[in-house]
């Protein structure tokens, strides 16, 4: 009988324990000086490991049953199944593993005791390809394969257990089965959802980044916590390194805000200029004068006929609103909400990175939350992902899920929830048709529910956290449920602690019978 890879933990400080062949793989990939924009690859840690694994079983030799017993596991922190299964490898494994360990007395079914021969063994491989030209020699004997759709990774992300059972907790966020991939997240102040964010980031890299349809990510860490240099090791379980962090402080983010009109009929920019005047005034909660919103508009306009509709700047705007204004020395408050946006210069006048296809955190420290200058940095960038999506492809599909390309991630997102935010409500409404989904995380659970949106409507996966006030009327219109059920709930959330959430039972919810709500344990990872 093959060998079964569940429950398969790993190895305790690989990030630090297999750094040096980590570096040494990427001086060998990398050239020794990149060129314009180019960014240097970075090993995903699943192929790290998968590397040393191989070549750890492919050395022969007898096994001491003394370091197996030896190796420390990672608390919580569990291969994710298709570590095992990619590219089918799963009997090689098991036939390599039962091979070299025949004639221990080790129990192969136990998955503690495999979890430690998988550690063992990749420190095996580890030393072997640190040894001699063994690393080269391995590398450039490899040939690749052609991506197909039947290789789209299916993202079950797997976020702990359910209550104090072993039963894994997983969300699948691409199956055909599912409306849609949007996650929304609600947890006050030390409820764990820091780290909920970095669990849902680390699966849905380890299930995708070394596959032929990676997702990647843009993280918007307000409190810089992942963007934090005594968080380093953190970065690893992205499959990122430290070139992903953009600090608008520093250098301006690579990329302009603005869309691109050449060659478009006037009418759109029309359209467009009026779009702009209202997002700005909506930034710093102004309530500018229709004389004032109209200057705007028409500086817009201006503005794109003098560079024949290429992207124009803040620069551009401000000079041309004021231009307009009978006293250009004496502000308004569309002049100076222009003015911070020019004297910030968090964006480039061009395009130098790829959103989508690359991953990225935005560090957003260095500014007030609720101010107009981090408000302008998620609702400009989630405005050029609406741009990106009219431009992409449709979703590669096969018989069983859907490619997701890109994720945003807004935490601290009640700054953003308080106002007509279009470019946010497009890209949840129709991203899915393109593979761009959000996860939202934000303090309150009644934050989610405007005038103008339901964000709990259009998300398929609600986590709710500890919370600090429990909305009533939130858990009746969430979880479809009235007196003694409204009751368990609201009882539920009042209990949980730091690490732990509540997610509506869907099964319970479509019989109509059963608890309405799952208790989740969080995968502790950082």
């Amino acid at each position: 009988m093959p060998l079964q890879f569940g429950d398969i933990y790993v190895p305790e400080n690989f990030n630090s324990e297999f750094a040096p062949l980590k570096e040494k793989i990427e001086s060998l990939i990398n050239l020794s000086r990149s060129a314009g924009n180019e960014r240097r690859y970075a090993i995903p840690n699943n192929k790290l490991m998968r590397i040393c694994l191989l070549a750890g079983l492919s050395t022969p030799g007898k096994r001491d049953e003394a370091v197996v017993d030896s190796m420390k596991l990672q608390q919580g922190n569990r291969f994710v199944p298709s570590f095992f299964t990619h590219q089918e490898l799963s009997p090689l494994y098991s036939a390599l593993i039962k091979m070299r360990y025949h004639d221990t007395s080790l129990d192969l079914g136990n998955n503690r005791v495999l979890s430690r021969i998988i550690g063992a063994e990749m420190y095996r491989g580890r030393d072997t390809l640190l040894a001699d030209n063994n690393l080269e020699n391995y590398l450039f004997s490899q040939s690749g394969r052609a991506a197909l759709a039947k290789d789209i990774p299916a993202l079950n992300l797997l976020i702990g257990n359910y209550g104090d059972a072993e039963m894994e907790a997983k969300l699948d966020i691409n199956s055909r089965a599912i409306t849609n991939a949007q996650i929304i997240i609600a947890g006050a102040t030390g409820s764990g959802k820091t780290n909920l964010l970095a669990v849902l980031m680390q699966q849905i890299r380890a299930l995708s980044s070394e596959s032929a349809y990676p997702v990647n990510f843009l993280l918007f860490d307000y409190k810089g916590e992942f963007s934090d240099i005594q968080n380093n090791h953190w970065l690893s379980n992205f499959d990122v390194d430290r070139s992903c962090i953009l600090d608008p402080i520093e250098r301006p983010l690579p990329f302009t805000p603005f869309k691109d009109f050449t060659n478009r009929p006037i009418n759109e920019i029309n359209l467009y200029s009026t779009e702009m005047a209202s997002a700005l005034a909506s930034l710093d909660r102004l309530s500018p004068s229709s004389n004032m919103s109209n200057r705007l508009s028409e500086a817009i306009v201006e503005c794109y006929k003098r560079t024949n509709g290429a992207p124009i700047t803040f620069t551009d705007m401000r000079k041309e609103y004021q231009a307009r204004m009978k006293d250009p020395d004496k502000d308004d408050s569309i002049s100076s909400i222009l003015k911070q946006l020019d004297r910030a210069n968090i964006f480039d006048t061009e395009d130098k990175a790829d959103l989508v296809g690359d991953s990225f955190i935005v560090k957003m420290d260095g500014y007030p939350k609720d101010g107009p200058i981090a408000k302008a940095i998620v609702y400009f960038l989630m405005s050029k992902l609406n741009n990106i999506y009219e431009q992409l492809d449709k979703q590669a599909v096969n018989d069983d899920v859907v490619q997701i390309r890109h994720f945003s991630i807004i935490d601290e997102a009640h700054y953003m929830l308080s106002f007509d935010n279009r470019p946010l409500r497009n890209l949840i409404a129709v991203g899915r048709n393109k593979g761009l989904s959000i996860i939202l995380a934000t303090q309150n659970m009644a934050d989610f529910k405007n005038k103008g949106f339901d964000f709990y409507a259009n998300a398929q996966y609600p986590l709710i956290m500890k919370q600090q006030t429990i909305d009533d009327k939130v858990i009746k219109d969430l979880f479809g449920v009235s007196g003694t059920e409204l009751q368990e709930i609201r009882t539920a959330i009042a209990g949980l602690q730091k690490g732990e959430l509540i997610i509506k039972d869907q099964m319970a919810f479509a019989l109509g019978m059963g608890s309405k709500y799952k208790k989740i344990n969080v995968t502790h990872l950082i």
